[in-house]
């Protein structure tokens, strides 16, 4: 029994389902932390434009020193001074970067939603993918025993001359065929097997069943993409407001203080201020460009118009897609009946086959035809439950569902 549990125990650890899947890659897939590190470098740049509101405080200093000396000038002059500046007003300019700064965060957050839920779909497909190349292995495993079986059995016929070469060669020749395909299965489950590792970031030995819940609401929300956007376009709009400030008056105020100190002076060449205080307060208003940032705000609108485009189109794919999702759904149960129908009529017919092809009642030809439609009906009924499952998969998806909150 404690042997028994050694062998199995491994397999419990390393088996996944979809759901723990999809969670461990939400958290470990390399393209998602590159999302993440993006938005997080776009809520900094929101908290930077956020303190544009508050003053500036520079601090520095100078020394000169001259080697000839000019009249009533000292030989060397040092200074150090602070200032403390404030845009009074910029015409709008704050405001409108701010709010580009938080749609494009806003944005980001979207795309990063948006990339979890793709990644999420794309799992679901491969891990179903698996699930039905390796159903056919399985049901090629099974011909192949058949095929060994019935191999074995004619050869000891050639042996006592009841048979020919020709049935065996037969029989060796639909045997090594089936070989052929069980390798070339082999190395599609490998290649899904290692897409899906890359997609999740982990190492995956087995995976358990996993299957969807059946909640069919015809409702529908824009996705994650599309959000996205309209996030994006709002901070294109914003991008062209704070443009349009400039043609506003720039008021500033500045306040600075500086310390003064001298050398190599003397009655011709005295000292000057020991410190002063200097305020400034300066206006700007731009009068004439050449329509420079008028053509500047005008592509900017533009390319906002473009992704206003591309956003009503995304609608209508969403919804062109949520309704083909849903027929799908309908067309895969039809399929799973179809496929469970024609797998219990294959098996009904290769028993009964099978049994006369050992009494020798019936060829070779028509036993193969039996087991092959045995084991195409087996995979095809696997892959049809399969791909129910996928069909739910893509509907939650074209809803703008999370895909994991609706796992079993």
């Amino acid at each position: 029994m404690k042997r028994l549990i050694l062998l199995i125990l491994p397999a419990l650890i390393y088996a996944q389902n979809l759901k723990s899947l999809i969670e461990y890659a939400k958290k470990n897939n390399d393209l998602l932390i590159s999302s993440s590190l993006n938005q997080k470098s776009h809520a900094k740049d929101v908290d930077s434009k956020k303190s544009a509101y508050l003053p500036v405080i520079d601090a520095g200093g100078y020394y000169e020193s001259s080697n000839s000396k000019t009249l009533r000038q000292a030989g060397d002059i040092y200074s150090g001074y602070a200032k403390v500046s404030f845009d009074i007003y910029d015409g709008g300019r704050r405001s409108s970067l701010l709010e580009q700064s938080k749609n494009e965060y806003r944005a980001s957050k979207y795309d990063t939603k948006e990339m979890k839920r793709a990644l999420s779909l794309e799992i679901s497909k491969d891990f179903y993918a698996i699930k039905s190349l390796k159903a056919s292995l399985l049901a090629k495993e099974d011909a192949g025993k058949s095929l060994q079986e019935q191999l074995t059995r004619i050869k000891k016929y050639y042996e006592a001359r009841l048979a020919t070469i020709d049935d065996v060669d037969r029989l060796q020749a639909a045997y090594d065929t089936n070989i052929y395909d069980l390798e070339a299965l082999k190395l599609q489950i490998l290649s899904k097997h290692k897409s899906l590792e890359l997609k999740v970031g982990m190492k995956i030995d087995t995976l358990q069943e996993s299957a969807f819940k059946e909640i069919i609401k015809k409702e529908i929300k824009y996705s994650d993409e599309i959000i996205s956007l309209m996030a994006k376009e709002k901070a294109l709009l914003s991008g062209a407001e704070s443009i349009d400030s400039a043609y506003y008056p720039q008021i500033k105020i500045e306040d600075r203080y500086s310390l003064y100190g001298y050398g190599r002076t003397d009655a011709l060449h005295p000292e000057g201020l020991k410190n002063q205080n200097q305020i400034l307060l300066s206006a700007n208003l731009r009068v004439f460009d050449f329509a420079t940032l008028k053509n500047a705000k005008q592509s900017v609108v533009i390319n906002a118009q473009a992704l206003s485009s591309e956003v009503r189109y995304k609608i209508k794919e969403q919804k062109m897609e949520h309704e083909l999702a849903l027929s799908r759904v309908d067309t895969s149960k039809i399929k799973i009946k179809s496929a469970e129908s024609a797998l219990r009529a294959a098996k009904s017919a290769y028993e009964t086959i099978n049994k006369k092809y050992s009494a020798g009642v019936v060829d070779y030809v028509i036993y193969l035809n039996a087991l092959t439609a045995k084991t195409d009906a087996d995979a095809l009924y696997k892959r049809s439950l399969n791909e129910l499952e996928v069909a739910y998969a893509m509907y939650y998806y074209y809803s703008g569902k999370n895909l994991e909150e609706f796992i079993k």
